[in-house]
C-alpha cells in the first residue's frame, strides 16, 4: 500500500497555473480504490476511537453539525502516518504552492455524519498565526462524494477579498460571506468528487461544504501543508494563539515553524 503515497503525480503547467488563479484545484486519479479502502479503514476506526461527541446531532450548534472533527492522526497510527506523510500528496502541495518543500502544519480526519448540517462559508488561516499565504489543504474524500453528501465548494479567485477573513466558521460567516460573495464575479464551483479525486485549496481562498443529505458518513481526511520556511507570526486572535500552543508548541514568533509537530514531508528537487 506504501508504493501508490510516494509515486509522483504528473502535474501538468496548466494545472499549475489554474491553482495559483484560482487558489484551488481537484485532481483526478491521486489515489486508487485499494489504496483509499486500506487508509480509510484505519482512519474510520480512529476517528471511532477518538470521537467524543455525545450529544444528538439536533441539539448541537452550526460547527458542531457540519462534522465530526478529529486531528494529527499521524501521531496515533505508524500507517495512517505513512499517509499523512505521503510525498506524493505533498509533492502536488509543494508545486502548487510553488515553495522549495512542505512542512505539515496538522492532519484532520472531517467526517459529516449522515443528516450533518452545512459547513459555513470560511477561510481557513483565520485560524492560522501563519506569516504568508504559501499553506494549502489537500481535501481527501475516503469515497465518491455525491452533491447530496455535501462536497467542498469554492469561491474561485475569493483569496483576494479581504473582508469576511475576520469570521469564524458559524453562522454569520455563512450569511456575511455569501452576501460579499454575491456581489463578485468570481465564480461558485460546486462539484461531486469521484473516488480518487483529491482537491487542494488555499488558506485564504473562501469555501464551504453542503449539508449531507444521505444515511452515510461523508468521509475526508485532510491534510494541511505550509512553506518548509513558513515563520509563526504573532497572533491576531484567540483562536491563532491556541493554534499555536497546539499544533506549533515551543515555536518562536519570527522564526521558522521547526517543532516536532511540523516535519518537513517533502523538499523539492
Amino acid at each position: 500500500m506504501k508504493h501508490l503515497l510516494n509515486q509522483p503525480y504528473p502535474l501538468s503547467d496548466e494545472a499549475i497555473a489554474f491553482y495559483q488563479k484560482n487558489r484551488f484545484i481537484k485532481l483526478k486519479n491521486v489515489f486508487d480504490a485499494p489504496t483509499l479502502a486500506y487508509y480509510g479503514k484505519l482512519i474510520s476506526q480512529k476517528v471511532d476511537e477518538f470521537n467524543q461527541m455525545a450529544e444528538p446531532l439536533e441539539n448541537r450548534d452550526t460547527y458542531g453539525k457540519a462534522f465530526l472533527q478529529i486531528f494529527n492522526l499521524w501521531r496515533e497510527s505508524e500507517e495512517i502516518r505513512d499517509f499523512v506523510f505521503s510525498k506524493r500528496l505533498a509533492g502536488i502541495a509543494s508545486a502548487l504552492m510553488q515553495t522549495e518543500g512542505v512542512r505539515i502544519y496538522h492532519d484532520q480526519a472531517l467526517f459529516k455524519e449522515a443528516g450533518g448540517g452545512i459547513t459555513p462559508w470560511h477561510a481557513d488561516q483565520y485560524y492560522w498565526p501563519l506569516s504568508s499565504d504559501k499553506t494549502i489543504t489537500a481535501w481527501i474524500p475516503l469515497q465518491q462524494v455525491d452533491l447530496e453528501m455535501g462536497p467542498l465548494e469554492f469561491s474561485a479567485e475569493s483569496h483576494q477579498i479581504i473582508e469576511g477573513r475576520e469570521l469564524s466558521i458559524s453562522d454569520e460567516s455563512e450569511v456575511k460571506i455569501q452576501q460579499k460573495l454575491r456581489v463578485t464575479d468570481f465564480k461558485h464551483v460546486i462539484e461531486p468528487f469521484d473516488l480518487g479525486e483529491v482537491s487542494f485549496h488555499s488558506g485564504w481562498v473562501f469555501h464551504r461544504a453542503g449539508a449531507n443529505h444521505t444515511d452515510q458518513v461523508r468521509k475526508v481526511m485532510t491534510v494541511i501543508y505550509m512553506d518548509k520556511d513558513m515563520v509563526l507570526k504573532e497572533p491576531e486572535n484567540e483562536n491563532q494563539k491556541k493554534d499555536w500552543e497546539t499544533w506549533c508548541p515551543g515555536a518562536k514568533v519570527g522564526e521558522i515553524i521547526d517543532t516536532e509537530l511540523n516535519p518537513v514531508v517533502f523538499t523539492a528537487d
